[in-house]
């Protein structure tokens, strides 16, 4: 079709968008290509597997594999040992959760103060985030050591005894829940920390012209508008905690009398020490369903108290 006289012709819309939108739907399926492939390998493939896997009984070597439906999956619900562990994984869950959620959100509120050098402690509280589960185990192992520990030497200065955290069913899963809220802390100060940056600074002007004090500011300002940023936090650390597995490995191997078999150990344990993947893989899954469940809820309740901001 020509156009007006001293410009070239044009072709129509329609043509050139159908010749157009081929080529954007090739680029698009390359660049998703990767991340599906990697997405399928690492992710949908072992998961599904493991569904497949808890039908079947299987012997120590993962041969001889024997349909038996959906029994183990029941089993695992009413299994004593898994429903031990669960509680245990309940406890422990009560003992990081809130800890390293307002520890972490009490820190960042400190490093966000307009102080000269508060750029040292915001790296300081940070660093954490760094630190593999195998440094924060070992490096609590020494300090809550019996005969060197500085925990133990501050006791002995008190004039108390020594305390065997580890080998106590009363200490060792708190000495576990403190390496967690260690470890998650840098996570959790930086996220939290990123949410303050984002509220706006002229709510607490009028709130200072109002009266209001830092303790009314928090909890009337920070707490509603951080609510999302919390949100987030819990959640994150609750999967995390039903998810702990290396601290319990190297330190406490799910004893003393199973007082720190936390779910994850004790999947593992089923696995590779009592051989039993079949069982195993359905404990996996159970766990998972209520991760999800256990997610869910945890939205659902929070839906009418968290505030996002228009």
């Amino acid at each position: 079709m020509s156009g007006p006289v001293g410009q070239p012709p044009t072709s129509k819309p329609g043509v050139q968008a159908g010749r157009t939108r081929p080529r954007h739907r090739l680029l698009s399926l390359g660049l998703l290509a990767p991340s599906v492939i990697v997405l399928t390998l690492f992710v949908a493939y072992p998961f599904g597997r493991t569904i497949w896997l808890g039908f079947y009984e299987t012997d120590p070597f993962g041969g001889n594999r024997r349909f038996v439906g959906g029994s183990q999956f029941a089993g695992t619900l009413t299994s004593d040992e898994f429903t031990s562990s669960l509680w245990v994984t309940f406890r422990f869950t009560l003992l990081t959760v809130p800890t390293g959620l307002i520890l972490g959100l009490v820190l960042a509120v400190l490093a966000h103060q307009r102080l000269r050098g508060m750029a040292i402690y915001r790296t300081i509280f940070s660093s954490t985030v760094a630190t593999s589960v195998a440094v924060a185990s070992l490096m609590f192992l020494a300090v809550l050591s019996p005969s060197v520990g500085v925990v133990n030497q501050m006791i002995r200065w008190l004039g108390g005894q020594p305390i065997y955290f580890l080998q106590s069913t009363t200490w060792a899963l708190i000495a576990l829940a403190a390496v967690t809220v260690w470890q998650n802390l840098g996570i959790v100060f930086i996220v939290t920390s990123a949410g303050l940056q984002s509220l706006p600074e002229d709510l607490y002007e009028s709130a200072r012209l109002d009266g209001a004090g830092p303790i009314r500011r928090f909890f009337s300002i920070t707490v509603p508008l951080l609510s999302p940023t919390l949100l987030f936090g819990f959640v994150v650390l609750t999967i995390t905690s039903f998810q702990t597995f290396g601290q319990v490995d190297l330190l406490t191997q799910g004893g003393p009398l199973r007082s720190t078999n936390l779910i994850v150990y004790s999947i593992f344990d089923t696995a590779f020490r009592s051989f039993d993947q079949g069982r195993a893989a359905a404990q996996a899954v159970v766990l998972f369903v209520i991760l999800a469940l256990l997610s869910f809820v945890q939205f659902q309740a929070a839906k009418r108290r968290v505030f996002y901001g228009r």
